[in-house]
């Protein structure tokens, strides 16, 4: 039980908010080291996207990445999809808000970045990148490569308040609600994760071969589960983009959901739910036959983006671990533990932990926690509007959960 100091403790560090020469100092202690060196004037940087973030141009939102190297650091000739093309203009501009401000509106936020460097000793803007969506596409879990950026520092602001910093593709930190966070981490790289759906890998390859296929289980296994992780990775960069929030429910196939969950557009049983399964066992035996799998692949692209739009209403959207979908608008009710505290992972594989109070969040996130509290091997991915993603799941005896970061948007 918490102390009366140990509650005043707590208020004081939730009362505390962070800025950007905050995130300043956040950024200058965990740069990599062979990033491009930091401008002299990051704090500046930083200050002036951040107010950036607050304006409107003609009641639009400012949205804006930024990138601070110098337009010799990209090509001039070559460009999208592949590379990088800068576009220097014959003058260099200011480097304040009101310039941002004006310049988000050319340079889209998911295809293009503005240009800044420091020139005798102060910030100027010199011009915009263009690097076309790409980079979405990677996070989204779509097999493209992206342009290759150069290990400089990079700004993004996707909405008011919220400023992240990346050296290149590498997210280093971000200022979110106030508050600084560097513990991202790719839940997707882990080995807890595959872990939870081995048995429904088994089951994927062991009908492959009821129906004729001769791969070996190791390979089939493994493109299963790449097919797999490709959806989940498409299911949340969809919803991240739509900044609506939502939870998806991965729930065990011998799980009795009626007990935990009222579905209120619960799907009727047939082989649609199941559609997911069908598709990967339509890659596996094209594969196999040496034929394209596009139309399949374009399949999954869109069952992904289904179920991200199914959890734009109210409620969770509940699969099994085989990926079949049976509802959506589902609450979570019954009766569930009470959790009052959860670790929070400091690395991929939940090694490292803080215990944290539930209090501190939302019914969505304590709903979440409860459920993963009564049913091991249930795992839930929880969006909030900010476009934080977390993973939870029951992991070595206690309800923990991972902030993924991996691709934010």
């Amino acid at each position: 039980m918490l102390t009366l100091v140990d509650d005043l403790r707590e208020t004081l560090r939730e009362a505390v908010r962070a800025y950007p020469r905050d995130l300043g100092r956040r950024v200058r202690a965990l740069w990599p080291a062979d990033g491009v060196p930091l401008p002299r004037a990051l704090d500046t940087v930083l200050d002036t996207a951040f107010h950036a973030s607050f304006l409107r141009e003609e009641e639009r939102p400012v949205t804006f990445r930024l990138v601070a190297a110098p337009a010799s650091a990209f090509s001039g000739h070559d460009g999208p999809p592949d590379a990088l093309l800068a576009l220097p203009f014959r003058e260099v501009r200011p480097f304040d808000e009101h310039e941002l401000r004006r310049l988000s509106q050319a340079a889209k936020y998911h295809r293009a970045l503005v240009g800044i460097a420091e020139v005798d000793g102060r910030l100027v803007t010199w011009g915009v990148v263009q690097s076309g969506p790409r980079w979405i596409a990677s996070a989204e879990g779509q097999r493209v490569k992206e342009p290759p950026m150069p290990r400089a520092l990079v700004v993004r602001v996707a909405r008011p308040g919220h400023v992240a910093v990346s050296c290149g593709s590498e997210l280093v930190a971000e200022l979110r609600g106030g508050a600084l966070t560097d513990f991202m981490l790719d839940v997707f790289a882990s080995r807890w994760l595959p872990a939870l759906f081995e048995t429904q890998r088994a089951e994927v390859v062991s009908a492959h071969r009821d129906g004729g296929g001769s791969s070996e289980a190791e390979a089939a296994a493994e493109l299963t589960r790449l097919i797999s992780q490709k959806m989940v990775k498409r299911v949340v960069g969809t919803m991240r983009a739509a900044h609506h929030g939502g939870t998806i429910l991965l729930m065990p196939p011998t799980c009795t959901a009626e007990r935990y969950l009222h579905t209120k557009y619960e799907l009727a049983d047939g082989e649609a739910r199941r559609h997911f399964r069908r598709l990967v066992l339509g890659i596996l035996a094209a594969r196999e036959a040496k034929v394209a799998t596009t139309d399949l692949e374009e399949a999954l692209y869109e069952l992904g983006h289904l179920i991200a739009a199914l959890a734009d209403v109210d409620g969770a959207v509940v699969l099994t671990k085989r990926f079949e979908l049976l509802g959506f608008g589902a609450e979570i009710a019954g009766n569930l533990p009470d959790v009052r505290e959860v670790r929070r992972a400091l690395d991929i594989e939940g090694e490292a932990y803080e215990v944290e109070r539930v209090d501190r969040v939302g019914t969505r996130h304590r709903s979440a926690f409860r459920l993963c509290a009564a049913v091991p091997g249930a795992i839930a991915v929880v969006v909030s509007q900010d476009t934080s993603v977390r993973f939870v799941t029951l992991h070595r005896g206690a309800v923990t959960y991972w902030d993924h970061g991996a691709g934010d948007l």
